[in-house]
């Protein structure tokens, strides 16, 4: 090797140019990011159910051991991605004036996010919120209710219970479309033939079946999932007034 400091420089850039190895594109490092990324692909693609390790180090073009290195096994992948989902929700400053559109707001994003991944709600049910991006989220909506002057105690356990029904909608709703891609799908209702069963059913069995027919398949789109998250809400009302009432006297 030339003992010259220029010549050694011209020579590692003689070999840089010459070398077809470093010529050629480097394979990507695995990280945290790319893991994310590939899981949320197998989610999109083919459903929760899809998603192992396996699957997720095959769209890497690697083997499941190299994933290893940077998670510890299938559930911090659904940390992961209950993580990423919630870094894409918008949170807003709490105002007392429109805390109850504020928390529908939120949880509007939330149900978006879990319906773009068939099924990834799962991920939700099954841990505890530890991530930062998830107790980000859980923090601005702890907040907007505590604006709205409600109860800590109150508030801390109906986001439990207002979390749990998201997901479980989500869920729901990601399991109908999928059984409507099955080719033996005749079982999953449209709201017509649902109505139209309903009404045929014998009177003398099921008289209120038949008479509320209509009512009991009603509510399209997100009409069902509005209701019941403001039912709860209005529940919340009450009983701040209640105590409030309480207190006074």
């Amino acid at each position: 090797m030339p003992s010259d400091p220029r010549q050694r420089r011209a020579t590692r850039h003689a070999q840089s140019t010459e070398d077809p190895a470093a010529s050629s594109p480097r394979k990507k490092p695995i990280t945290v990011d790319r893991i994310t990324d590939a899981a949320l692909q197998v989610v999109a693609a083919e459903g929760y159910e899809a998603l192992t390790i396996r699957r997720v180090a095959a769209v890497l073009g690697t083997g499941p051991s190299s994933l290893y290195a940077h998670i510890v096994n299938k559930d911090d992948i659904d940390d992961l991605l209950i993580g990423w989902l919630c870094s894409q929700i918008v949170l807003p400053e709490p105002d007392p004036a429109i805390w109850r559109k504020q928390i529908l707001d939120v949880y509007a994003q939330i149900r978006d996010q879990y319906l773009k991944y068939p099924g990834i709600s799962r991920a939700a049910l099954a841990i505890v919120p530890t991530n930062l991006d998830a107790l980000r989220v859980g923090e601005g909506l702890f907040a907007i209710l505590l604006a709205g002057e409600i109860e800590p105690q109150t508030a801390a356990w109906v986001l439990d219970a207002m979390s749990l029904y998201v997901s479980a909608y989500a869920l729901e709703q990601s399991l109908v479309q999928q059984r409507r891609k099955h080719p033996d799908q005749e079982w999953v209702l449209g709201r017509e033939e649902l109505l139209h069963r309903f009404t045929a059913l014998p009177d003398d069995t099921f008289p209120q079946t038949r008479r509320y027919a209509a009512e009991l398949t009603s509510g399209t789109g997100h009409d069902r999932f509005e209701f019941t998250l403001g039912l709860i809400m209005d529940n919340l009302t009450q009983h701040r007034s209640t105590s409030a009432s309480d207190t006074a006297g």
